[in-house]
């Protein structure tokens, strides 16, 4: 086991520095943590509603490829991020 030997310093005044040390990575830590979102899926008829169109136009869209559709069972099923992502800017 090796032995440190500081002079100049408190044993108090090196315990405040390592504390401090810590509490400022981990507030920086906080200011660039973004916990990770679930995926929020929509129906057809849900993007309908969002988009403020019919649902045969969702189905055009998706045939044209403007909408990624995913089906679970028979059910077809859109993520929000990336139907609101399809919205261009004019």
């Amino acid at each position: 086991m090796k032995r440190l030997e500081i002079e100049g310093i408190t044993s108090e005044e090196l315990t405040d520095k390592i504390i401090k040390s810590f509490k400022d990575q981990i507030e920086q830590l906080k200011k660039e943590y973004k916990p990770k979102e679930p995926t929020e899926y929509l129906t057809r008829q849900e993007v309908a509603d969002l988009l403020h169109i019919d649902i045969s136009t969702v189905h055009n869209y998706t045939k044209r490829k403007k909408l990624q559709a995913y089906g679970i069972c028979g059910r077809v099923y859109y993520k929000r991020h990336e139907v609101e992502q399809s919205l261009i800017k004019l």
